[in-house]
């Protein structure tokens, strides 16, 4: 066990592992929405996948926990100790900077075309949600806040960009975030294995819902998800702080993190099995979400060798552009599929083009990352509150997190790194509108 205020060595640095496991939360949301492309070319290829593809609202979910485990570990010693409206004032602009530039660019953007694309259609059917997006300034103004879900109990409609309602969600959680970390800062000095069970603890009621009803899509469910997911990162790093990492420790944990895994795996399987495709049973594997969080961070072999890998850390730091821009590039290629006969579902060309569409927002996701949102966040960071906090000469890279955040940031500074939101969860027509309007991550 580590003193109250001795944090492990790993944690001091970056946790590769932790952002690597961004791009597959990430990649999970969009393989999702993806499934909803019209037609049926590739269906024979992931078909056999369609239980793991399915259920990949639920990147979302671990996009929570994983912000809430890098926000905490990254403030907690910072804003816990006592209340401060210039530290909070701090923290906020921090996320801002971090979100809020990539969001606000590909909300306008989008809200563009769907402006355009009411000028072409006469059935009302703009973006692929079960409920329309109102095309208003004022829902604009909301969106641009950050806001528009606050007061509303389903996401279903609230934004024009469908995933965008979980950064909305994620936001509340910062917003709130000052106050909570209090109460975790004195809480601080429990056992490990408090902290641990506190954190499975917060994901029960979702895993509860998903075992009895295979719906958990509910009135004001959203507050819930970021609520007790957020909770739940937050107790798993406390967890993780009170652990000393020692050669034993680092090999239980890499055979942890593939238990986890495998019990995702099969509870996803069997979710689908029970619901015969329909319904979310398979919501259940929410538990193991802090788990596979905790192990990794713990590791440096196994799972987390390969989710510390160049490529994987890279897809960590662009995966919240790409959980931004996927579903705006899906939804104007689905619209064009049925105004073209030339790429309509079936044709050759349209055929040909749906797995480069899905290549494209990897792409577009690298560029606005490396050109936007990068950028945006080191500039902004240099003005308005961001001068309050102290320049202070630390690594460029650490682990991602947030809904489906991209640059990172030391968890030893008082810069926040990644956001998500999101992860994160949405997308198409009729029960795809459902789907990816409350999956959207």
């Amino acid at each position: 066990m580590t003193s109250a205020s001795e944090t492990p060595t790993l944690l001091r640095g970056e946790i590769r592992s932790l952002t690597g496991l961004r791009i597959v939360a990430a990649m999970w949301v969009v393989c999702f929405h993806f499934m909803f492309t019209p037609g049926d070319a590739y269906t024979r290829f992931w078909e056999p996948l369609r239980p793991l593809v399915q259920t990949g609202a639920l990147g979302v979910d671990l996009f929570y926990v994983l912000s809430g485990f890098v926000i905490t570990l990254t403030y907690l010693d910072k804003l816990g100790p006592r209340p401060g409206v210039r530290a909070s004032v701090a923290f906020w602009w921090a996320r801002i900077c971090r979100i809020w530039p990539v969001y606000a660019l590909v909300t306008t953007a989008f809200g563009v075309w769907l402006l355009y694309k009411r000028t072409q259609v006469t059935d009302g059917f703009l973006a692929y949600q079960l409920e329309q997006p109102h095309l208003t300034f004022w829902a604009y103004l909301e969106q641009l806040a950050m806001v528009q879900l606050w007061h509303r109990p389903f996401f279903d409609g609230s934004s024009f960009v469908g995933p965008a309602w979980s950064i909305s969600a994620e936001w509340a959680a910062y917003v709130a975030f000052p106050l909570l970390v209090l109460v975790l800062f004195r809480l601080r000095n429990a056992p490990a294995v408090v902290h641990g069970l506190l954190a499975v603890a917060c994901m029960v009621p979702f895993a509860v819902v998903c075992w009895t009803t295979g719906d958990p899509y509910y009135p004001w469910s959203w507050l819930a998800r970021i609520g007790l997911g957020f909770l739940s990162g937050a107790f798993t790093c406390m967890a993780v702080r009170r652990v000393r990492l020692t050669a034993g420790v680092d090999r239980w944990a890499s055979v942890v993190a593939v238990v986890a895994v495998v019990e995702i795996l099969v509870g996803l399987w069997w979710g689908f099995w029970r619901g015969q495709g329909g319904a979310e049973y398979g919501g259940v594997v929410v538990v193991f979400f802090p788990v596979l969080v905790g192990a990794l961070a713990l590791s440096r072999r196994g799972l987390s060798r390969a989710l510390s890998t160049g490529p994987m850390v890279h897809g960590g730091r662009i995966s919240y552009s790409l959980y931004l821009l996927h579903v705006p590039v899906f939804e104007i290629f689905w619209t064009n599929m049925g105004w073209n006969p030339r790429i309509a579902p079936g044709s050759a060309l349209g055929t040909l083009a749906i797995p480069h569409v899905l290549l494209l927002t990897v792409l577009l996701a690298h560029l606005v990352y490396r050109y936007v949102e990068e950028p945006s966040r080191v500039w902004l960071r240099g003005r308005g509150p961001g001068r309050w906090v102290r320049a202070e000469r630390v690594p460029r890279r650490v682990v991602e997190e947030g809904t489906a955040g991209p640059p990172t940031t030391p968890a030893r500074v008082p810069e926040a790194p990644a956001a998500v939101t999101a992860p994160p969860e949405d997308t198409a027509a009729g029960d795809v509108g459902r789907s990816a309007a409350r999956q959207g991550s």
